[in-house]
């Protein structure tokens, strides 16, 4: 659909509800981000970028004073082998084997070597820094430290994508503008300033060492200090365009400064730190462009204009032809206005970082932030939480944006039929990984190989897409990985004859991560998503007018009910009765709310029992310790039970906290930004706002009193 259409189908939708169209753009510039003195410090950046690439700043709108990082969706490098590792034996590495009801299958882990270090690789890199630099009047570089800098205002225009930074250096007054093209990894920048009339504004550009040996890199990312590390190689061209080759190990990456007419030199030979001198002295602004990408990447001749532009074009469409909530306007709660906050800041950070071509890292493109226990650097992205960052996109009707990164599952379905038919021994299907990188390898470890609940998520993406879309081109689209999908999901069901009934596991692990895999069997959860994505796949093969495989159909007729005990669910059948007070159970996810929340009515589930379990939970469970998506998975499961206060409850708990800029607080479990905590709240939002499959009420959501809730060019939940 055009914009143009989109946007006319709105207002006529609005105007035959005697209604006149939310006024988005007031209500997003509302909440502009902004920043002064106060600022130094920040462990967050403000950001610009398009999804595939993004630039995060300081106060001074660049990284003068503080190193954030300058990420990308196709930045990847390779470490050094260790000594005595062959690439031999990379590609021989072979984990444990376990058996799985007599059938001995092969993991990725446990297999010694080179383990390690395909643990850690690859690994995302941080491409470079950008900053200002000062010249005295007498020609010497001066030192710039905070105390240099007064009158700070820097502000984030959100509908434009454009971050202003204005400041006095010594009392001569600075402006720095910054945005980023829609479609590269160009940075625009202008800088305005008496102190370019004399020569003594300028900027550096910077490059650390990357690699994969640390248990998290933020806020900050790689080291510049390690430089004998890495090279970093000088080609100028002409008086007003420059690039630098920047190799790590095997992988080189370019960077090109492009502009008004420039000097650019190496500041020694032992850095890789080189500064670039505007040569015009007759003008206070100097504009240029910085574009990062691969080697073999030809630059775009673009200027700062150009991306500024570009930039402000793709902001205004994405904020026009797509979904968008109005929870203030007219709403008498209090705290309405940190909602609307919420929701208008996540949209900008989730079209900055997780819009990418692949699935994005639990940080984003901020830092390389999240780690696992007992495991080095985990940049990668973690498939079972693709769900949670990219599922909002298809509620808020960003379909251009959420097709970039579902291809993930047609370019990885080969590795995946070859993991779980030729590795794993299974005898059909396609079994996905749940953290891997742009190659769709696994990465080795117990919970990554054990892990299940991330395989039903394609068939989430696919009938999201159809339902968008209910024409034979998205069935034919999605038939191989939804049938492989399905296949594997019928071959994991092991059939108990003792029962007569399938049984999922073991050995698995729970979506909470925190039961032995050896003794977790039947998890609730896990049950009613099995159901839910075998009853998507046999309707698709109906939609398609292909048989329905027998196997999907006896699987999901005789898999084993959801286990329940003292009239309330429980996390896998035989748990012990009173694992709602020991702490080993009750610490982490709460995934019993999903059966009803996330998860919509599935067969052989009571919705009444169901409420009573989300109940206890809240009860039960230690709140503390909850975390990113657990709380839109509260609030989805309680406006589906029909407690509307509790789920705007849950939205704005204060252990849900977003900082200035929006970034999702990560708490004391993971560093921040944890962004599938801002997907999850984007989803709810939509879930709560538009409703549900069944939901009849306008914003079922919601509480009908104190809240107005409009709603705009959005999709029901499942």
């Amino acid at each position: 659909m055009s914009h143009t259409l989109f946007l006319l189908l709105l207002s006529a939708l609005s105007l035959a509800n005697g209604l006149e169209p939310i006024d988005r753009q007031s209500l997003v510039i509302r909440f502009n981000p902004t920043r002064d003195g106060s600022a130094f410090n920040a462990t967050t950046p403000m950001q610009v970028g398009n999804g595939n690439f993004a630039f995060g700043a300081d106060v001074t709108g660049l990284q003068t004073l503080l190193p954030f990082a300058i990420m990308s969706s196709w930045g990847w490098k390779n470490d050094t082998l260790p000594t005595g590792i062959t690439v031999q034996d990379v590609e021989d590495y072979k984990g444990v084997s376990w058996y799985n009801h007599g059938r001995l299958v092969q993991y990725d882990f446990g297999g010694g070597g080179p383990e390690q270090w395909l643990i850690s690789n690859p690994n995302r890199v941080n491409l470079g820094r950008i900053g200002l630099v000062v010249w005295s009047a007498e020609g010497e570089k001066l030192n710039i430290t905070e105390e240099d800098f007064t009158d700070i205002e820097q502000k984030l225009n959100l509908w434009t994508g454009k971050l202003t930074s204005r400041f006095s250096f010594h009392g001569v007054p600075v402006i720095v503008e910054t945005a980023v093209a829609d479609d590269s990894g160009k940075i625009g920048i202008s800088i305005g300033s008496p102190l370019l009339k004399s020569s003594r504004l300028g900027i550096f550009l910077d490059f650390p060492w990357n690699d994969g040996e640390a248990k998290f890199s933020a806020p900050f990312v790689g080291n510049w200090n390690a430089t004998s590390n890495h090279t970093t190689v000088l080609e100028v061209s002409g008086d007003n365009s420059a690039s630098i080759l920047h190799t790590m190990v095997a992988v080189t990456f370019r960077t090109t400064i492009m502009g008004d007419k420039f000097g650019i030199s190496r500041d020694n030979l032992d850095a890789h730190r080189y500064s670039v001198r505007p040569m015009e002295q007759s003008t206070t602004t100097f504009s240029f462009t910085v574009e990062y990408g691969p080697s073999d990447d030809k630059p775009n001749v673009s200027s700062a204009h150009n991306v500024f532009d570009s930039s402000a074009s793709a902001w205004e469409e994405f904020w026009t032809s797509s979904g968008f909530v109005d929870v203030m306007t007219g709403s008498t709660d209090s705290r309405a206005e940190e909602l609307q906050r919420r929701i208008v800041l996540s949209r900008y950070l989730m079209r900055v970082n997780e819009a990418g071509g692949t699935p994005p890292q639990e940080s984003g493109l901020v830092n390389n932030g999240w780690f696992h226990v007992n495991m080095i650097l985990s940049v990668r992205f973690h498939m079972e939480m693709y769900f949670w960052h990219c599922a909002h996109w298809a509620l808020w009707n960003n379909w251009d944006l959420l097709r970039r990164s579902t291809t993930i599952y047609a370019r990885f379905l080969d590795s995946s039929i070859a993991r779980a038919q030729v590795q794993q021994g299974w005898p059909a299907g396609a079994r996905w990984p749940k953290m891997t990188d742009p190659s769709g390898r696994s990465s080795p470890g117990e919970i990554n190989n054990l892990l299940i609940w991330e395989q039903t998520h394609p068939l989430i993406f696919a009938l999201y897409e159809y339902r968008a879309f209910p024409v034979k081109q998205t069935l034919d689209k999605w038939r191989d990985v939804v049938v492989e999908t399905a296949d594997w999901m019928s071959a994991f069901a092991w059939y108990n004859e003792t029962t007569d009934v399938y049984d999922i596991g073991p050995p698995m692990y729970v979506a909470s991560e925190d039961t032995s895999p050896n003794v977790t069997q039947n998890p609730a959860l896990e049950l009613a998503y099995w159901r839910f994505g075998l009853d998507i796949a046999s309707k698709w093969m109906t939609n398609l007018g292909e048989e329905i495989p027998e196997v999907w159909t006896n699987v999901a007729r005789k898999l084993a009910k959801l286990p329940i005990d003292n009239g309330t669910y429980v996390v896998y059948e035989g748990i012990e009765s009173d694992f709602w007070t020991d702490k080993a159970y009750t610490n982490d996810h709460p995934t019993l709310v999903g059966l009803h929340g996330w998860l919509p009515p599935t067969p052989g589930l009571n919705v009444t029992t169901a409420k009573a379990t989300a109940e206890k939970v809240w009860a039960y469970w230690n709140v503390s310790n909850f975390w990113g998506w657990d709380f839109p998975m509260l609030a989805m499961s309680a406006a589906r039970n029909g407690d509307q206060e509790k789920a705007v409850e849950w939205l704005l708990h204060p252990l849900f906290a977003f900082d200035d800029v929006g970034m999702p607080v990560g708490g004391t479990r993971v560093p921040t930004p944890y962004f599938p905590g801002s997907g999850a709240l984007l989803l709810a939002i939509a879930m709560m706002a538009k409703g549900w499959d069944g939901s009849h009420e306008s914003a079922p959501g919601f509480p009908s009193s104190g809240w107005v809730v409009r709603a705009e060019g959005l999709d029901k939940a499942l």
